[in-house]
């Protein structure tokens, strides 16, 4: 496996772990921001397999797909959660509506972004 690919990759599965471990300390807040990086990281791995060239600075998931030529081939539910979990990266870092946010995060939400989030990661690992 090329050595970027394989880059990205563990960066998503790290980022992944620490989700779960955000989980688990209630923070809640960086549970979605990290599903986000993890997403954003095994999707500039897959970018990376198919254009053979360095994935854009970005952190937009929508972006780093359509980009990557492979959006269309998600399914409207993956579509949907990745709008869902993208604006996550910019709340979580600089939260104006930190109060609305974390009232939304609650651990069965987390809970099934953690799950959705796998889904996304493993159907990608299994295209690499």
């Amino acid at each position: 496996m090329d050595k970027n690919i394989k880059y990205w990759i563990d960066l998503s599965d790290y980022d992944l772990e620490t989700a779960e471990a955000m989980l688990k300390s209630k923070r809640y807040l960086y549970v979605g921001f990290m599903c986000h990086q993890t997403i954003e990281k095994i999707f500039k791995a897959y970018f990376t397999r198919l254009k053979n060239e360095t994935a854009p600075f970005s952190h937009s998931l929508s972006y780093l797909a359509k980009r990557g030529e492979f959006y269309e081939s998600f399914s409207e539910n993956q579509k949907d959660f990745i709008d869902q979990i993208e604006p996550l990266n910019i709340e979580a870092r600089y939260p104006s509506h930190k109060e609305r946010l974390m009232r939304s995060l609650t651990e069965s939400k987390c809970l099934e972004i953690i799950q959705k989030t796998k889904e996304i990661q493993l159907w990608i690992k299994a295209k690499l």
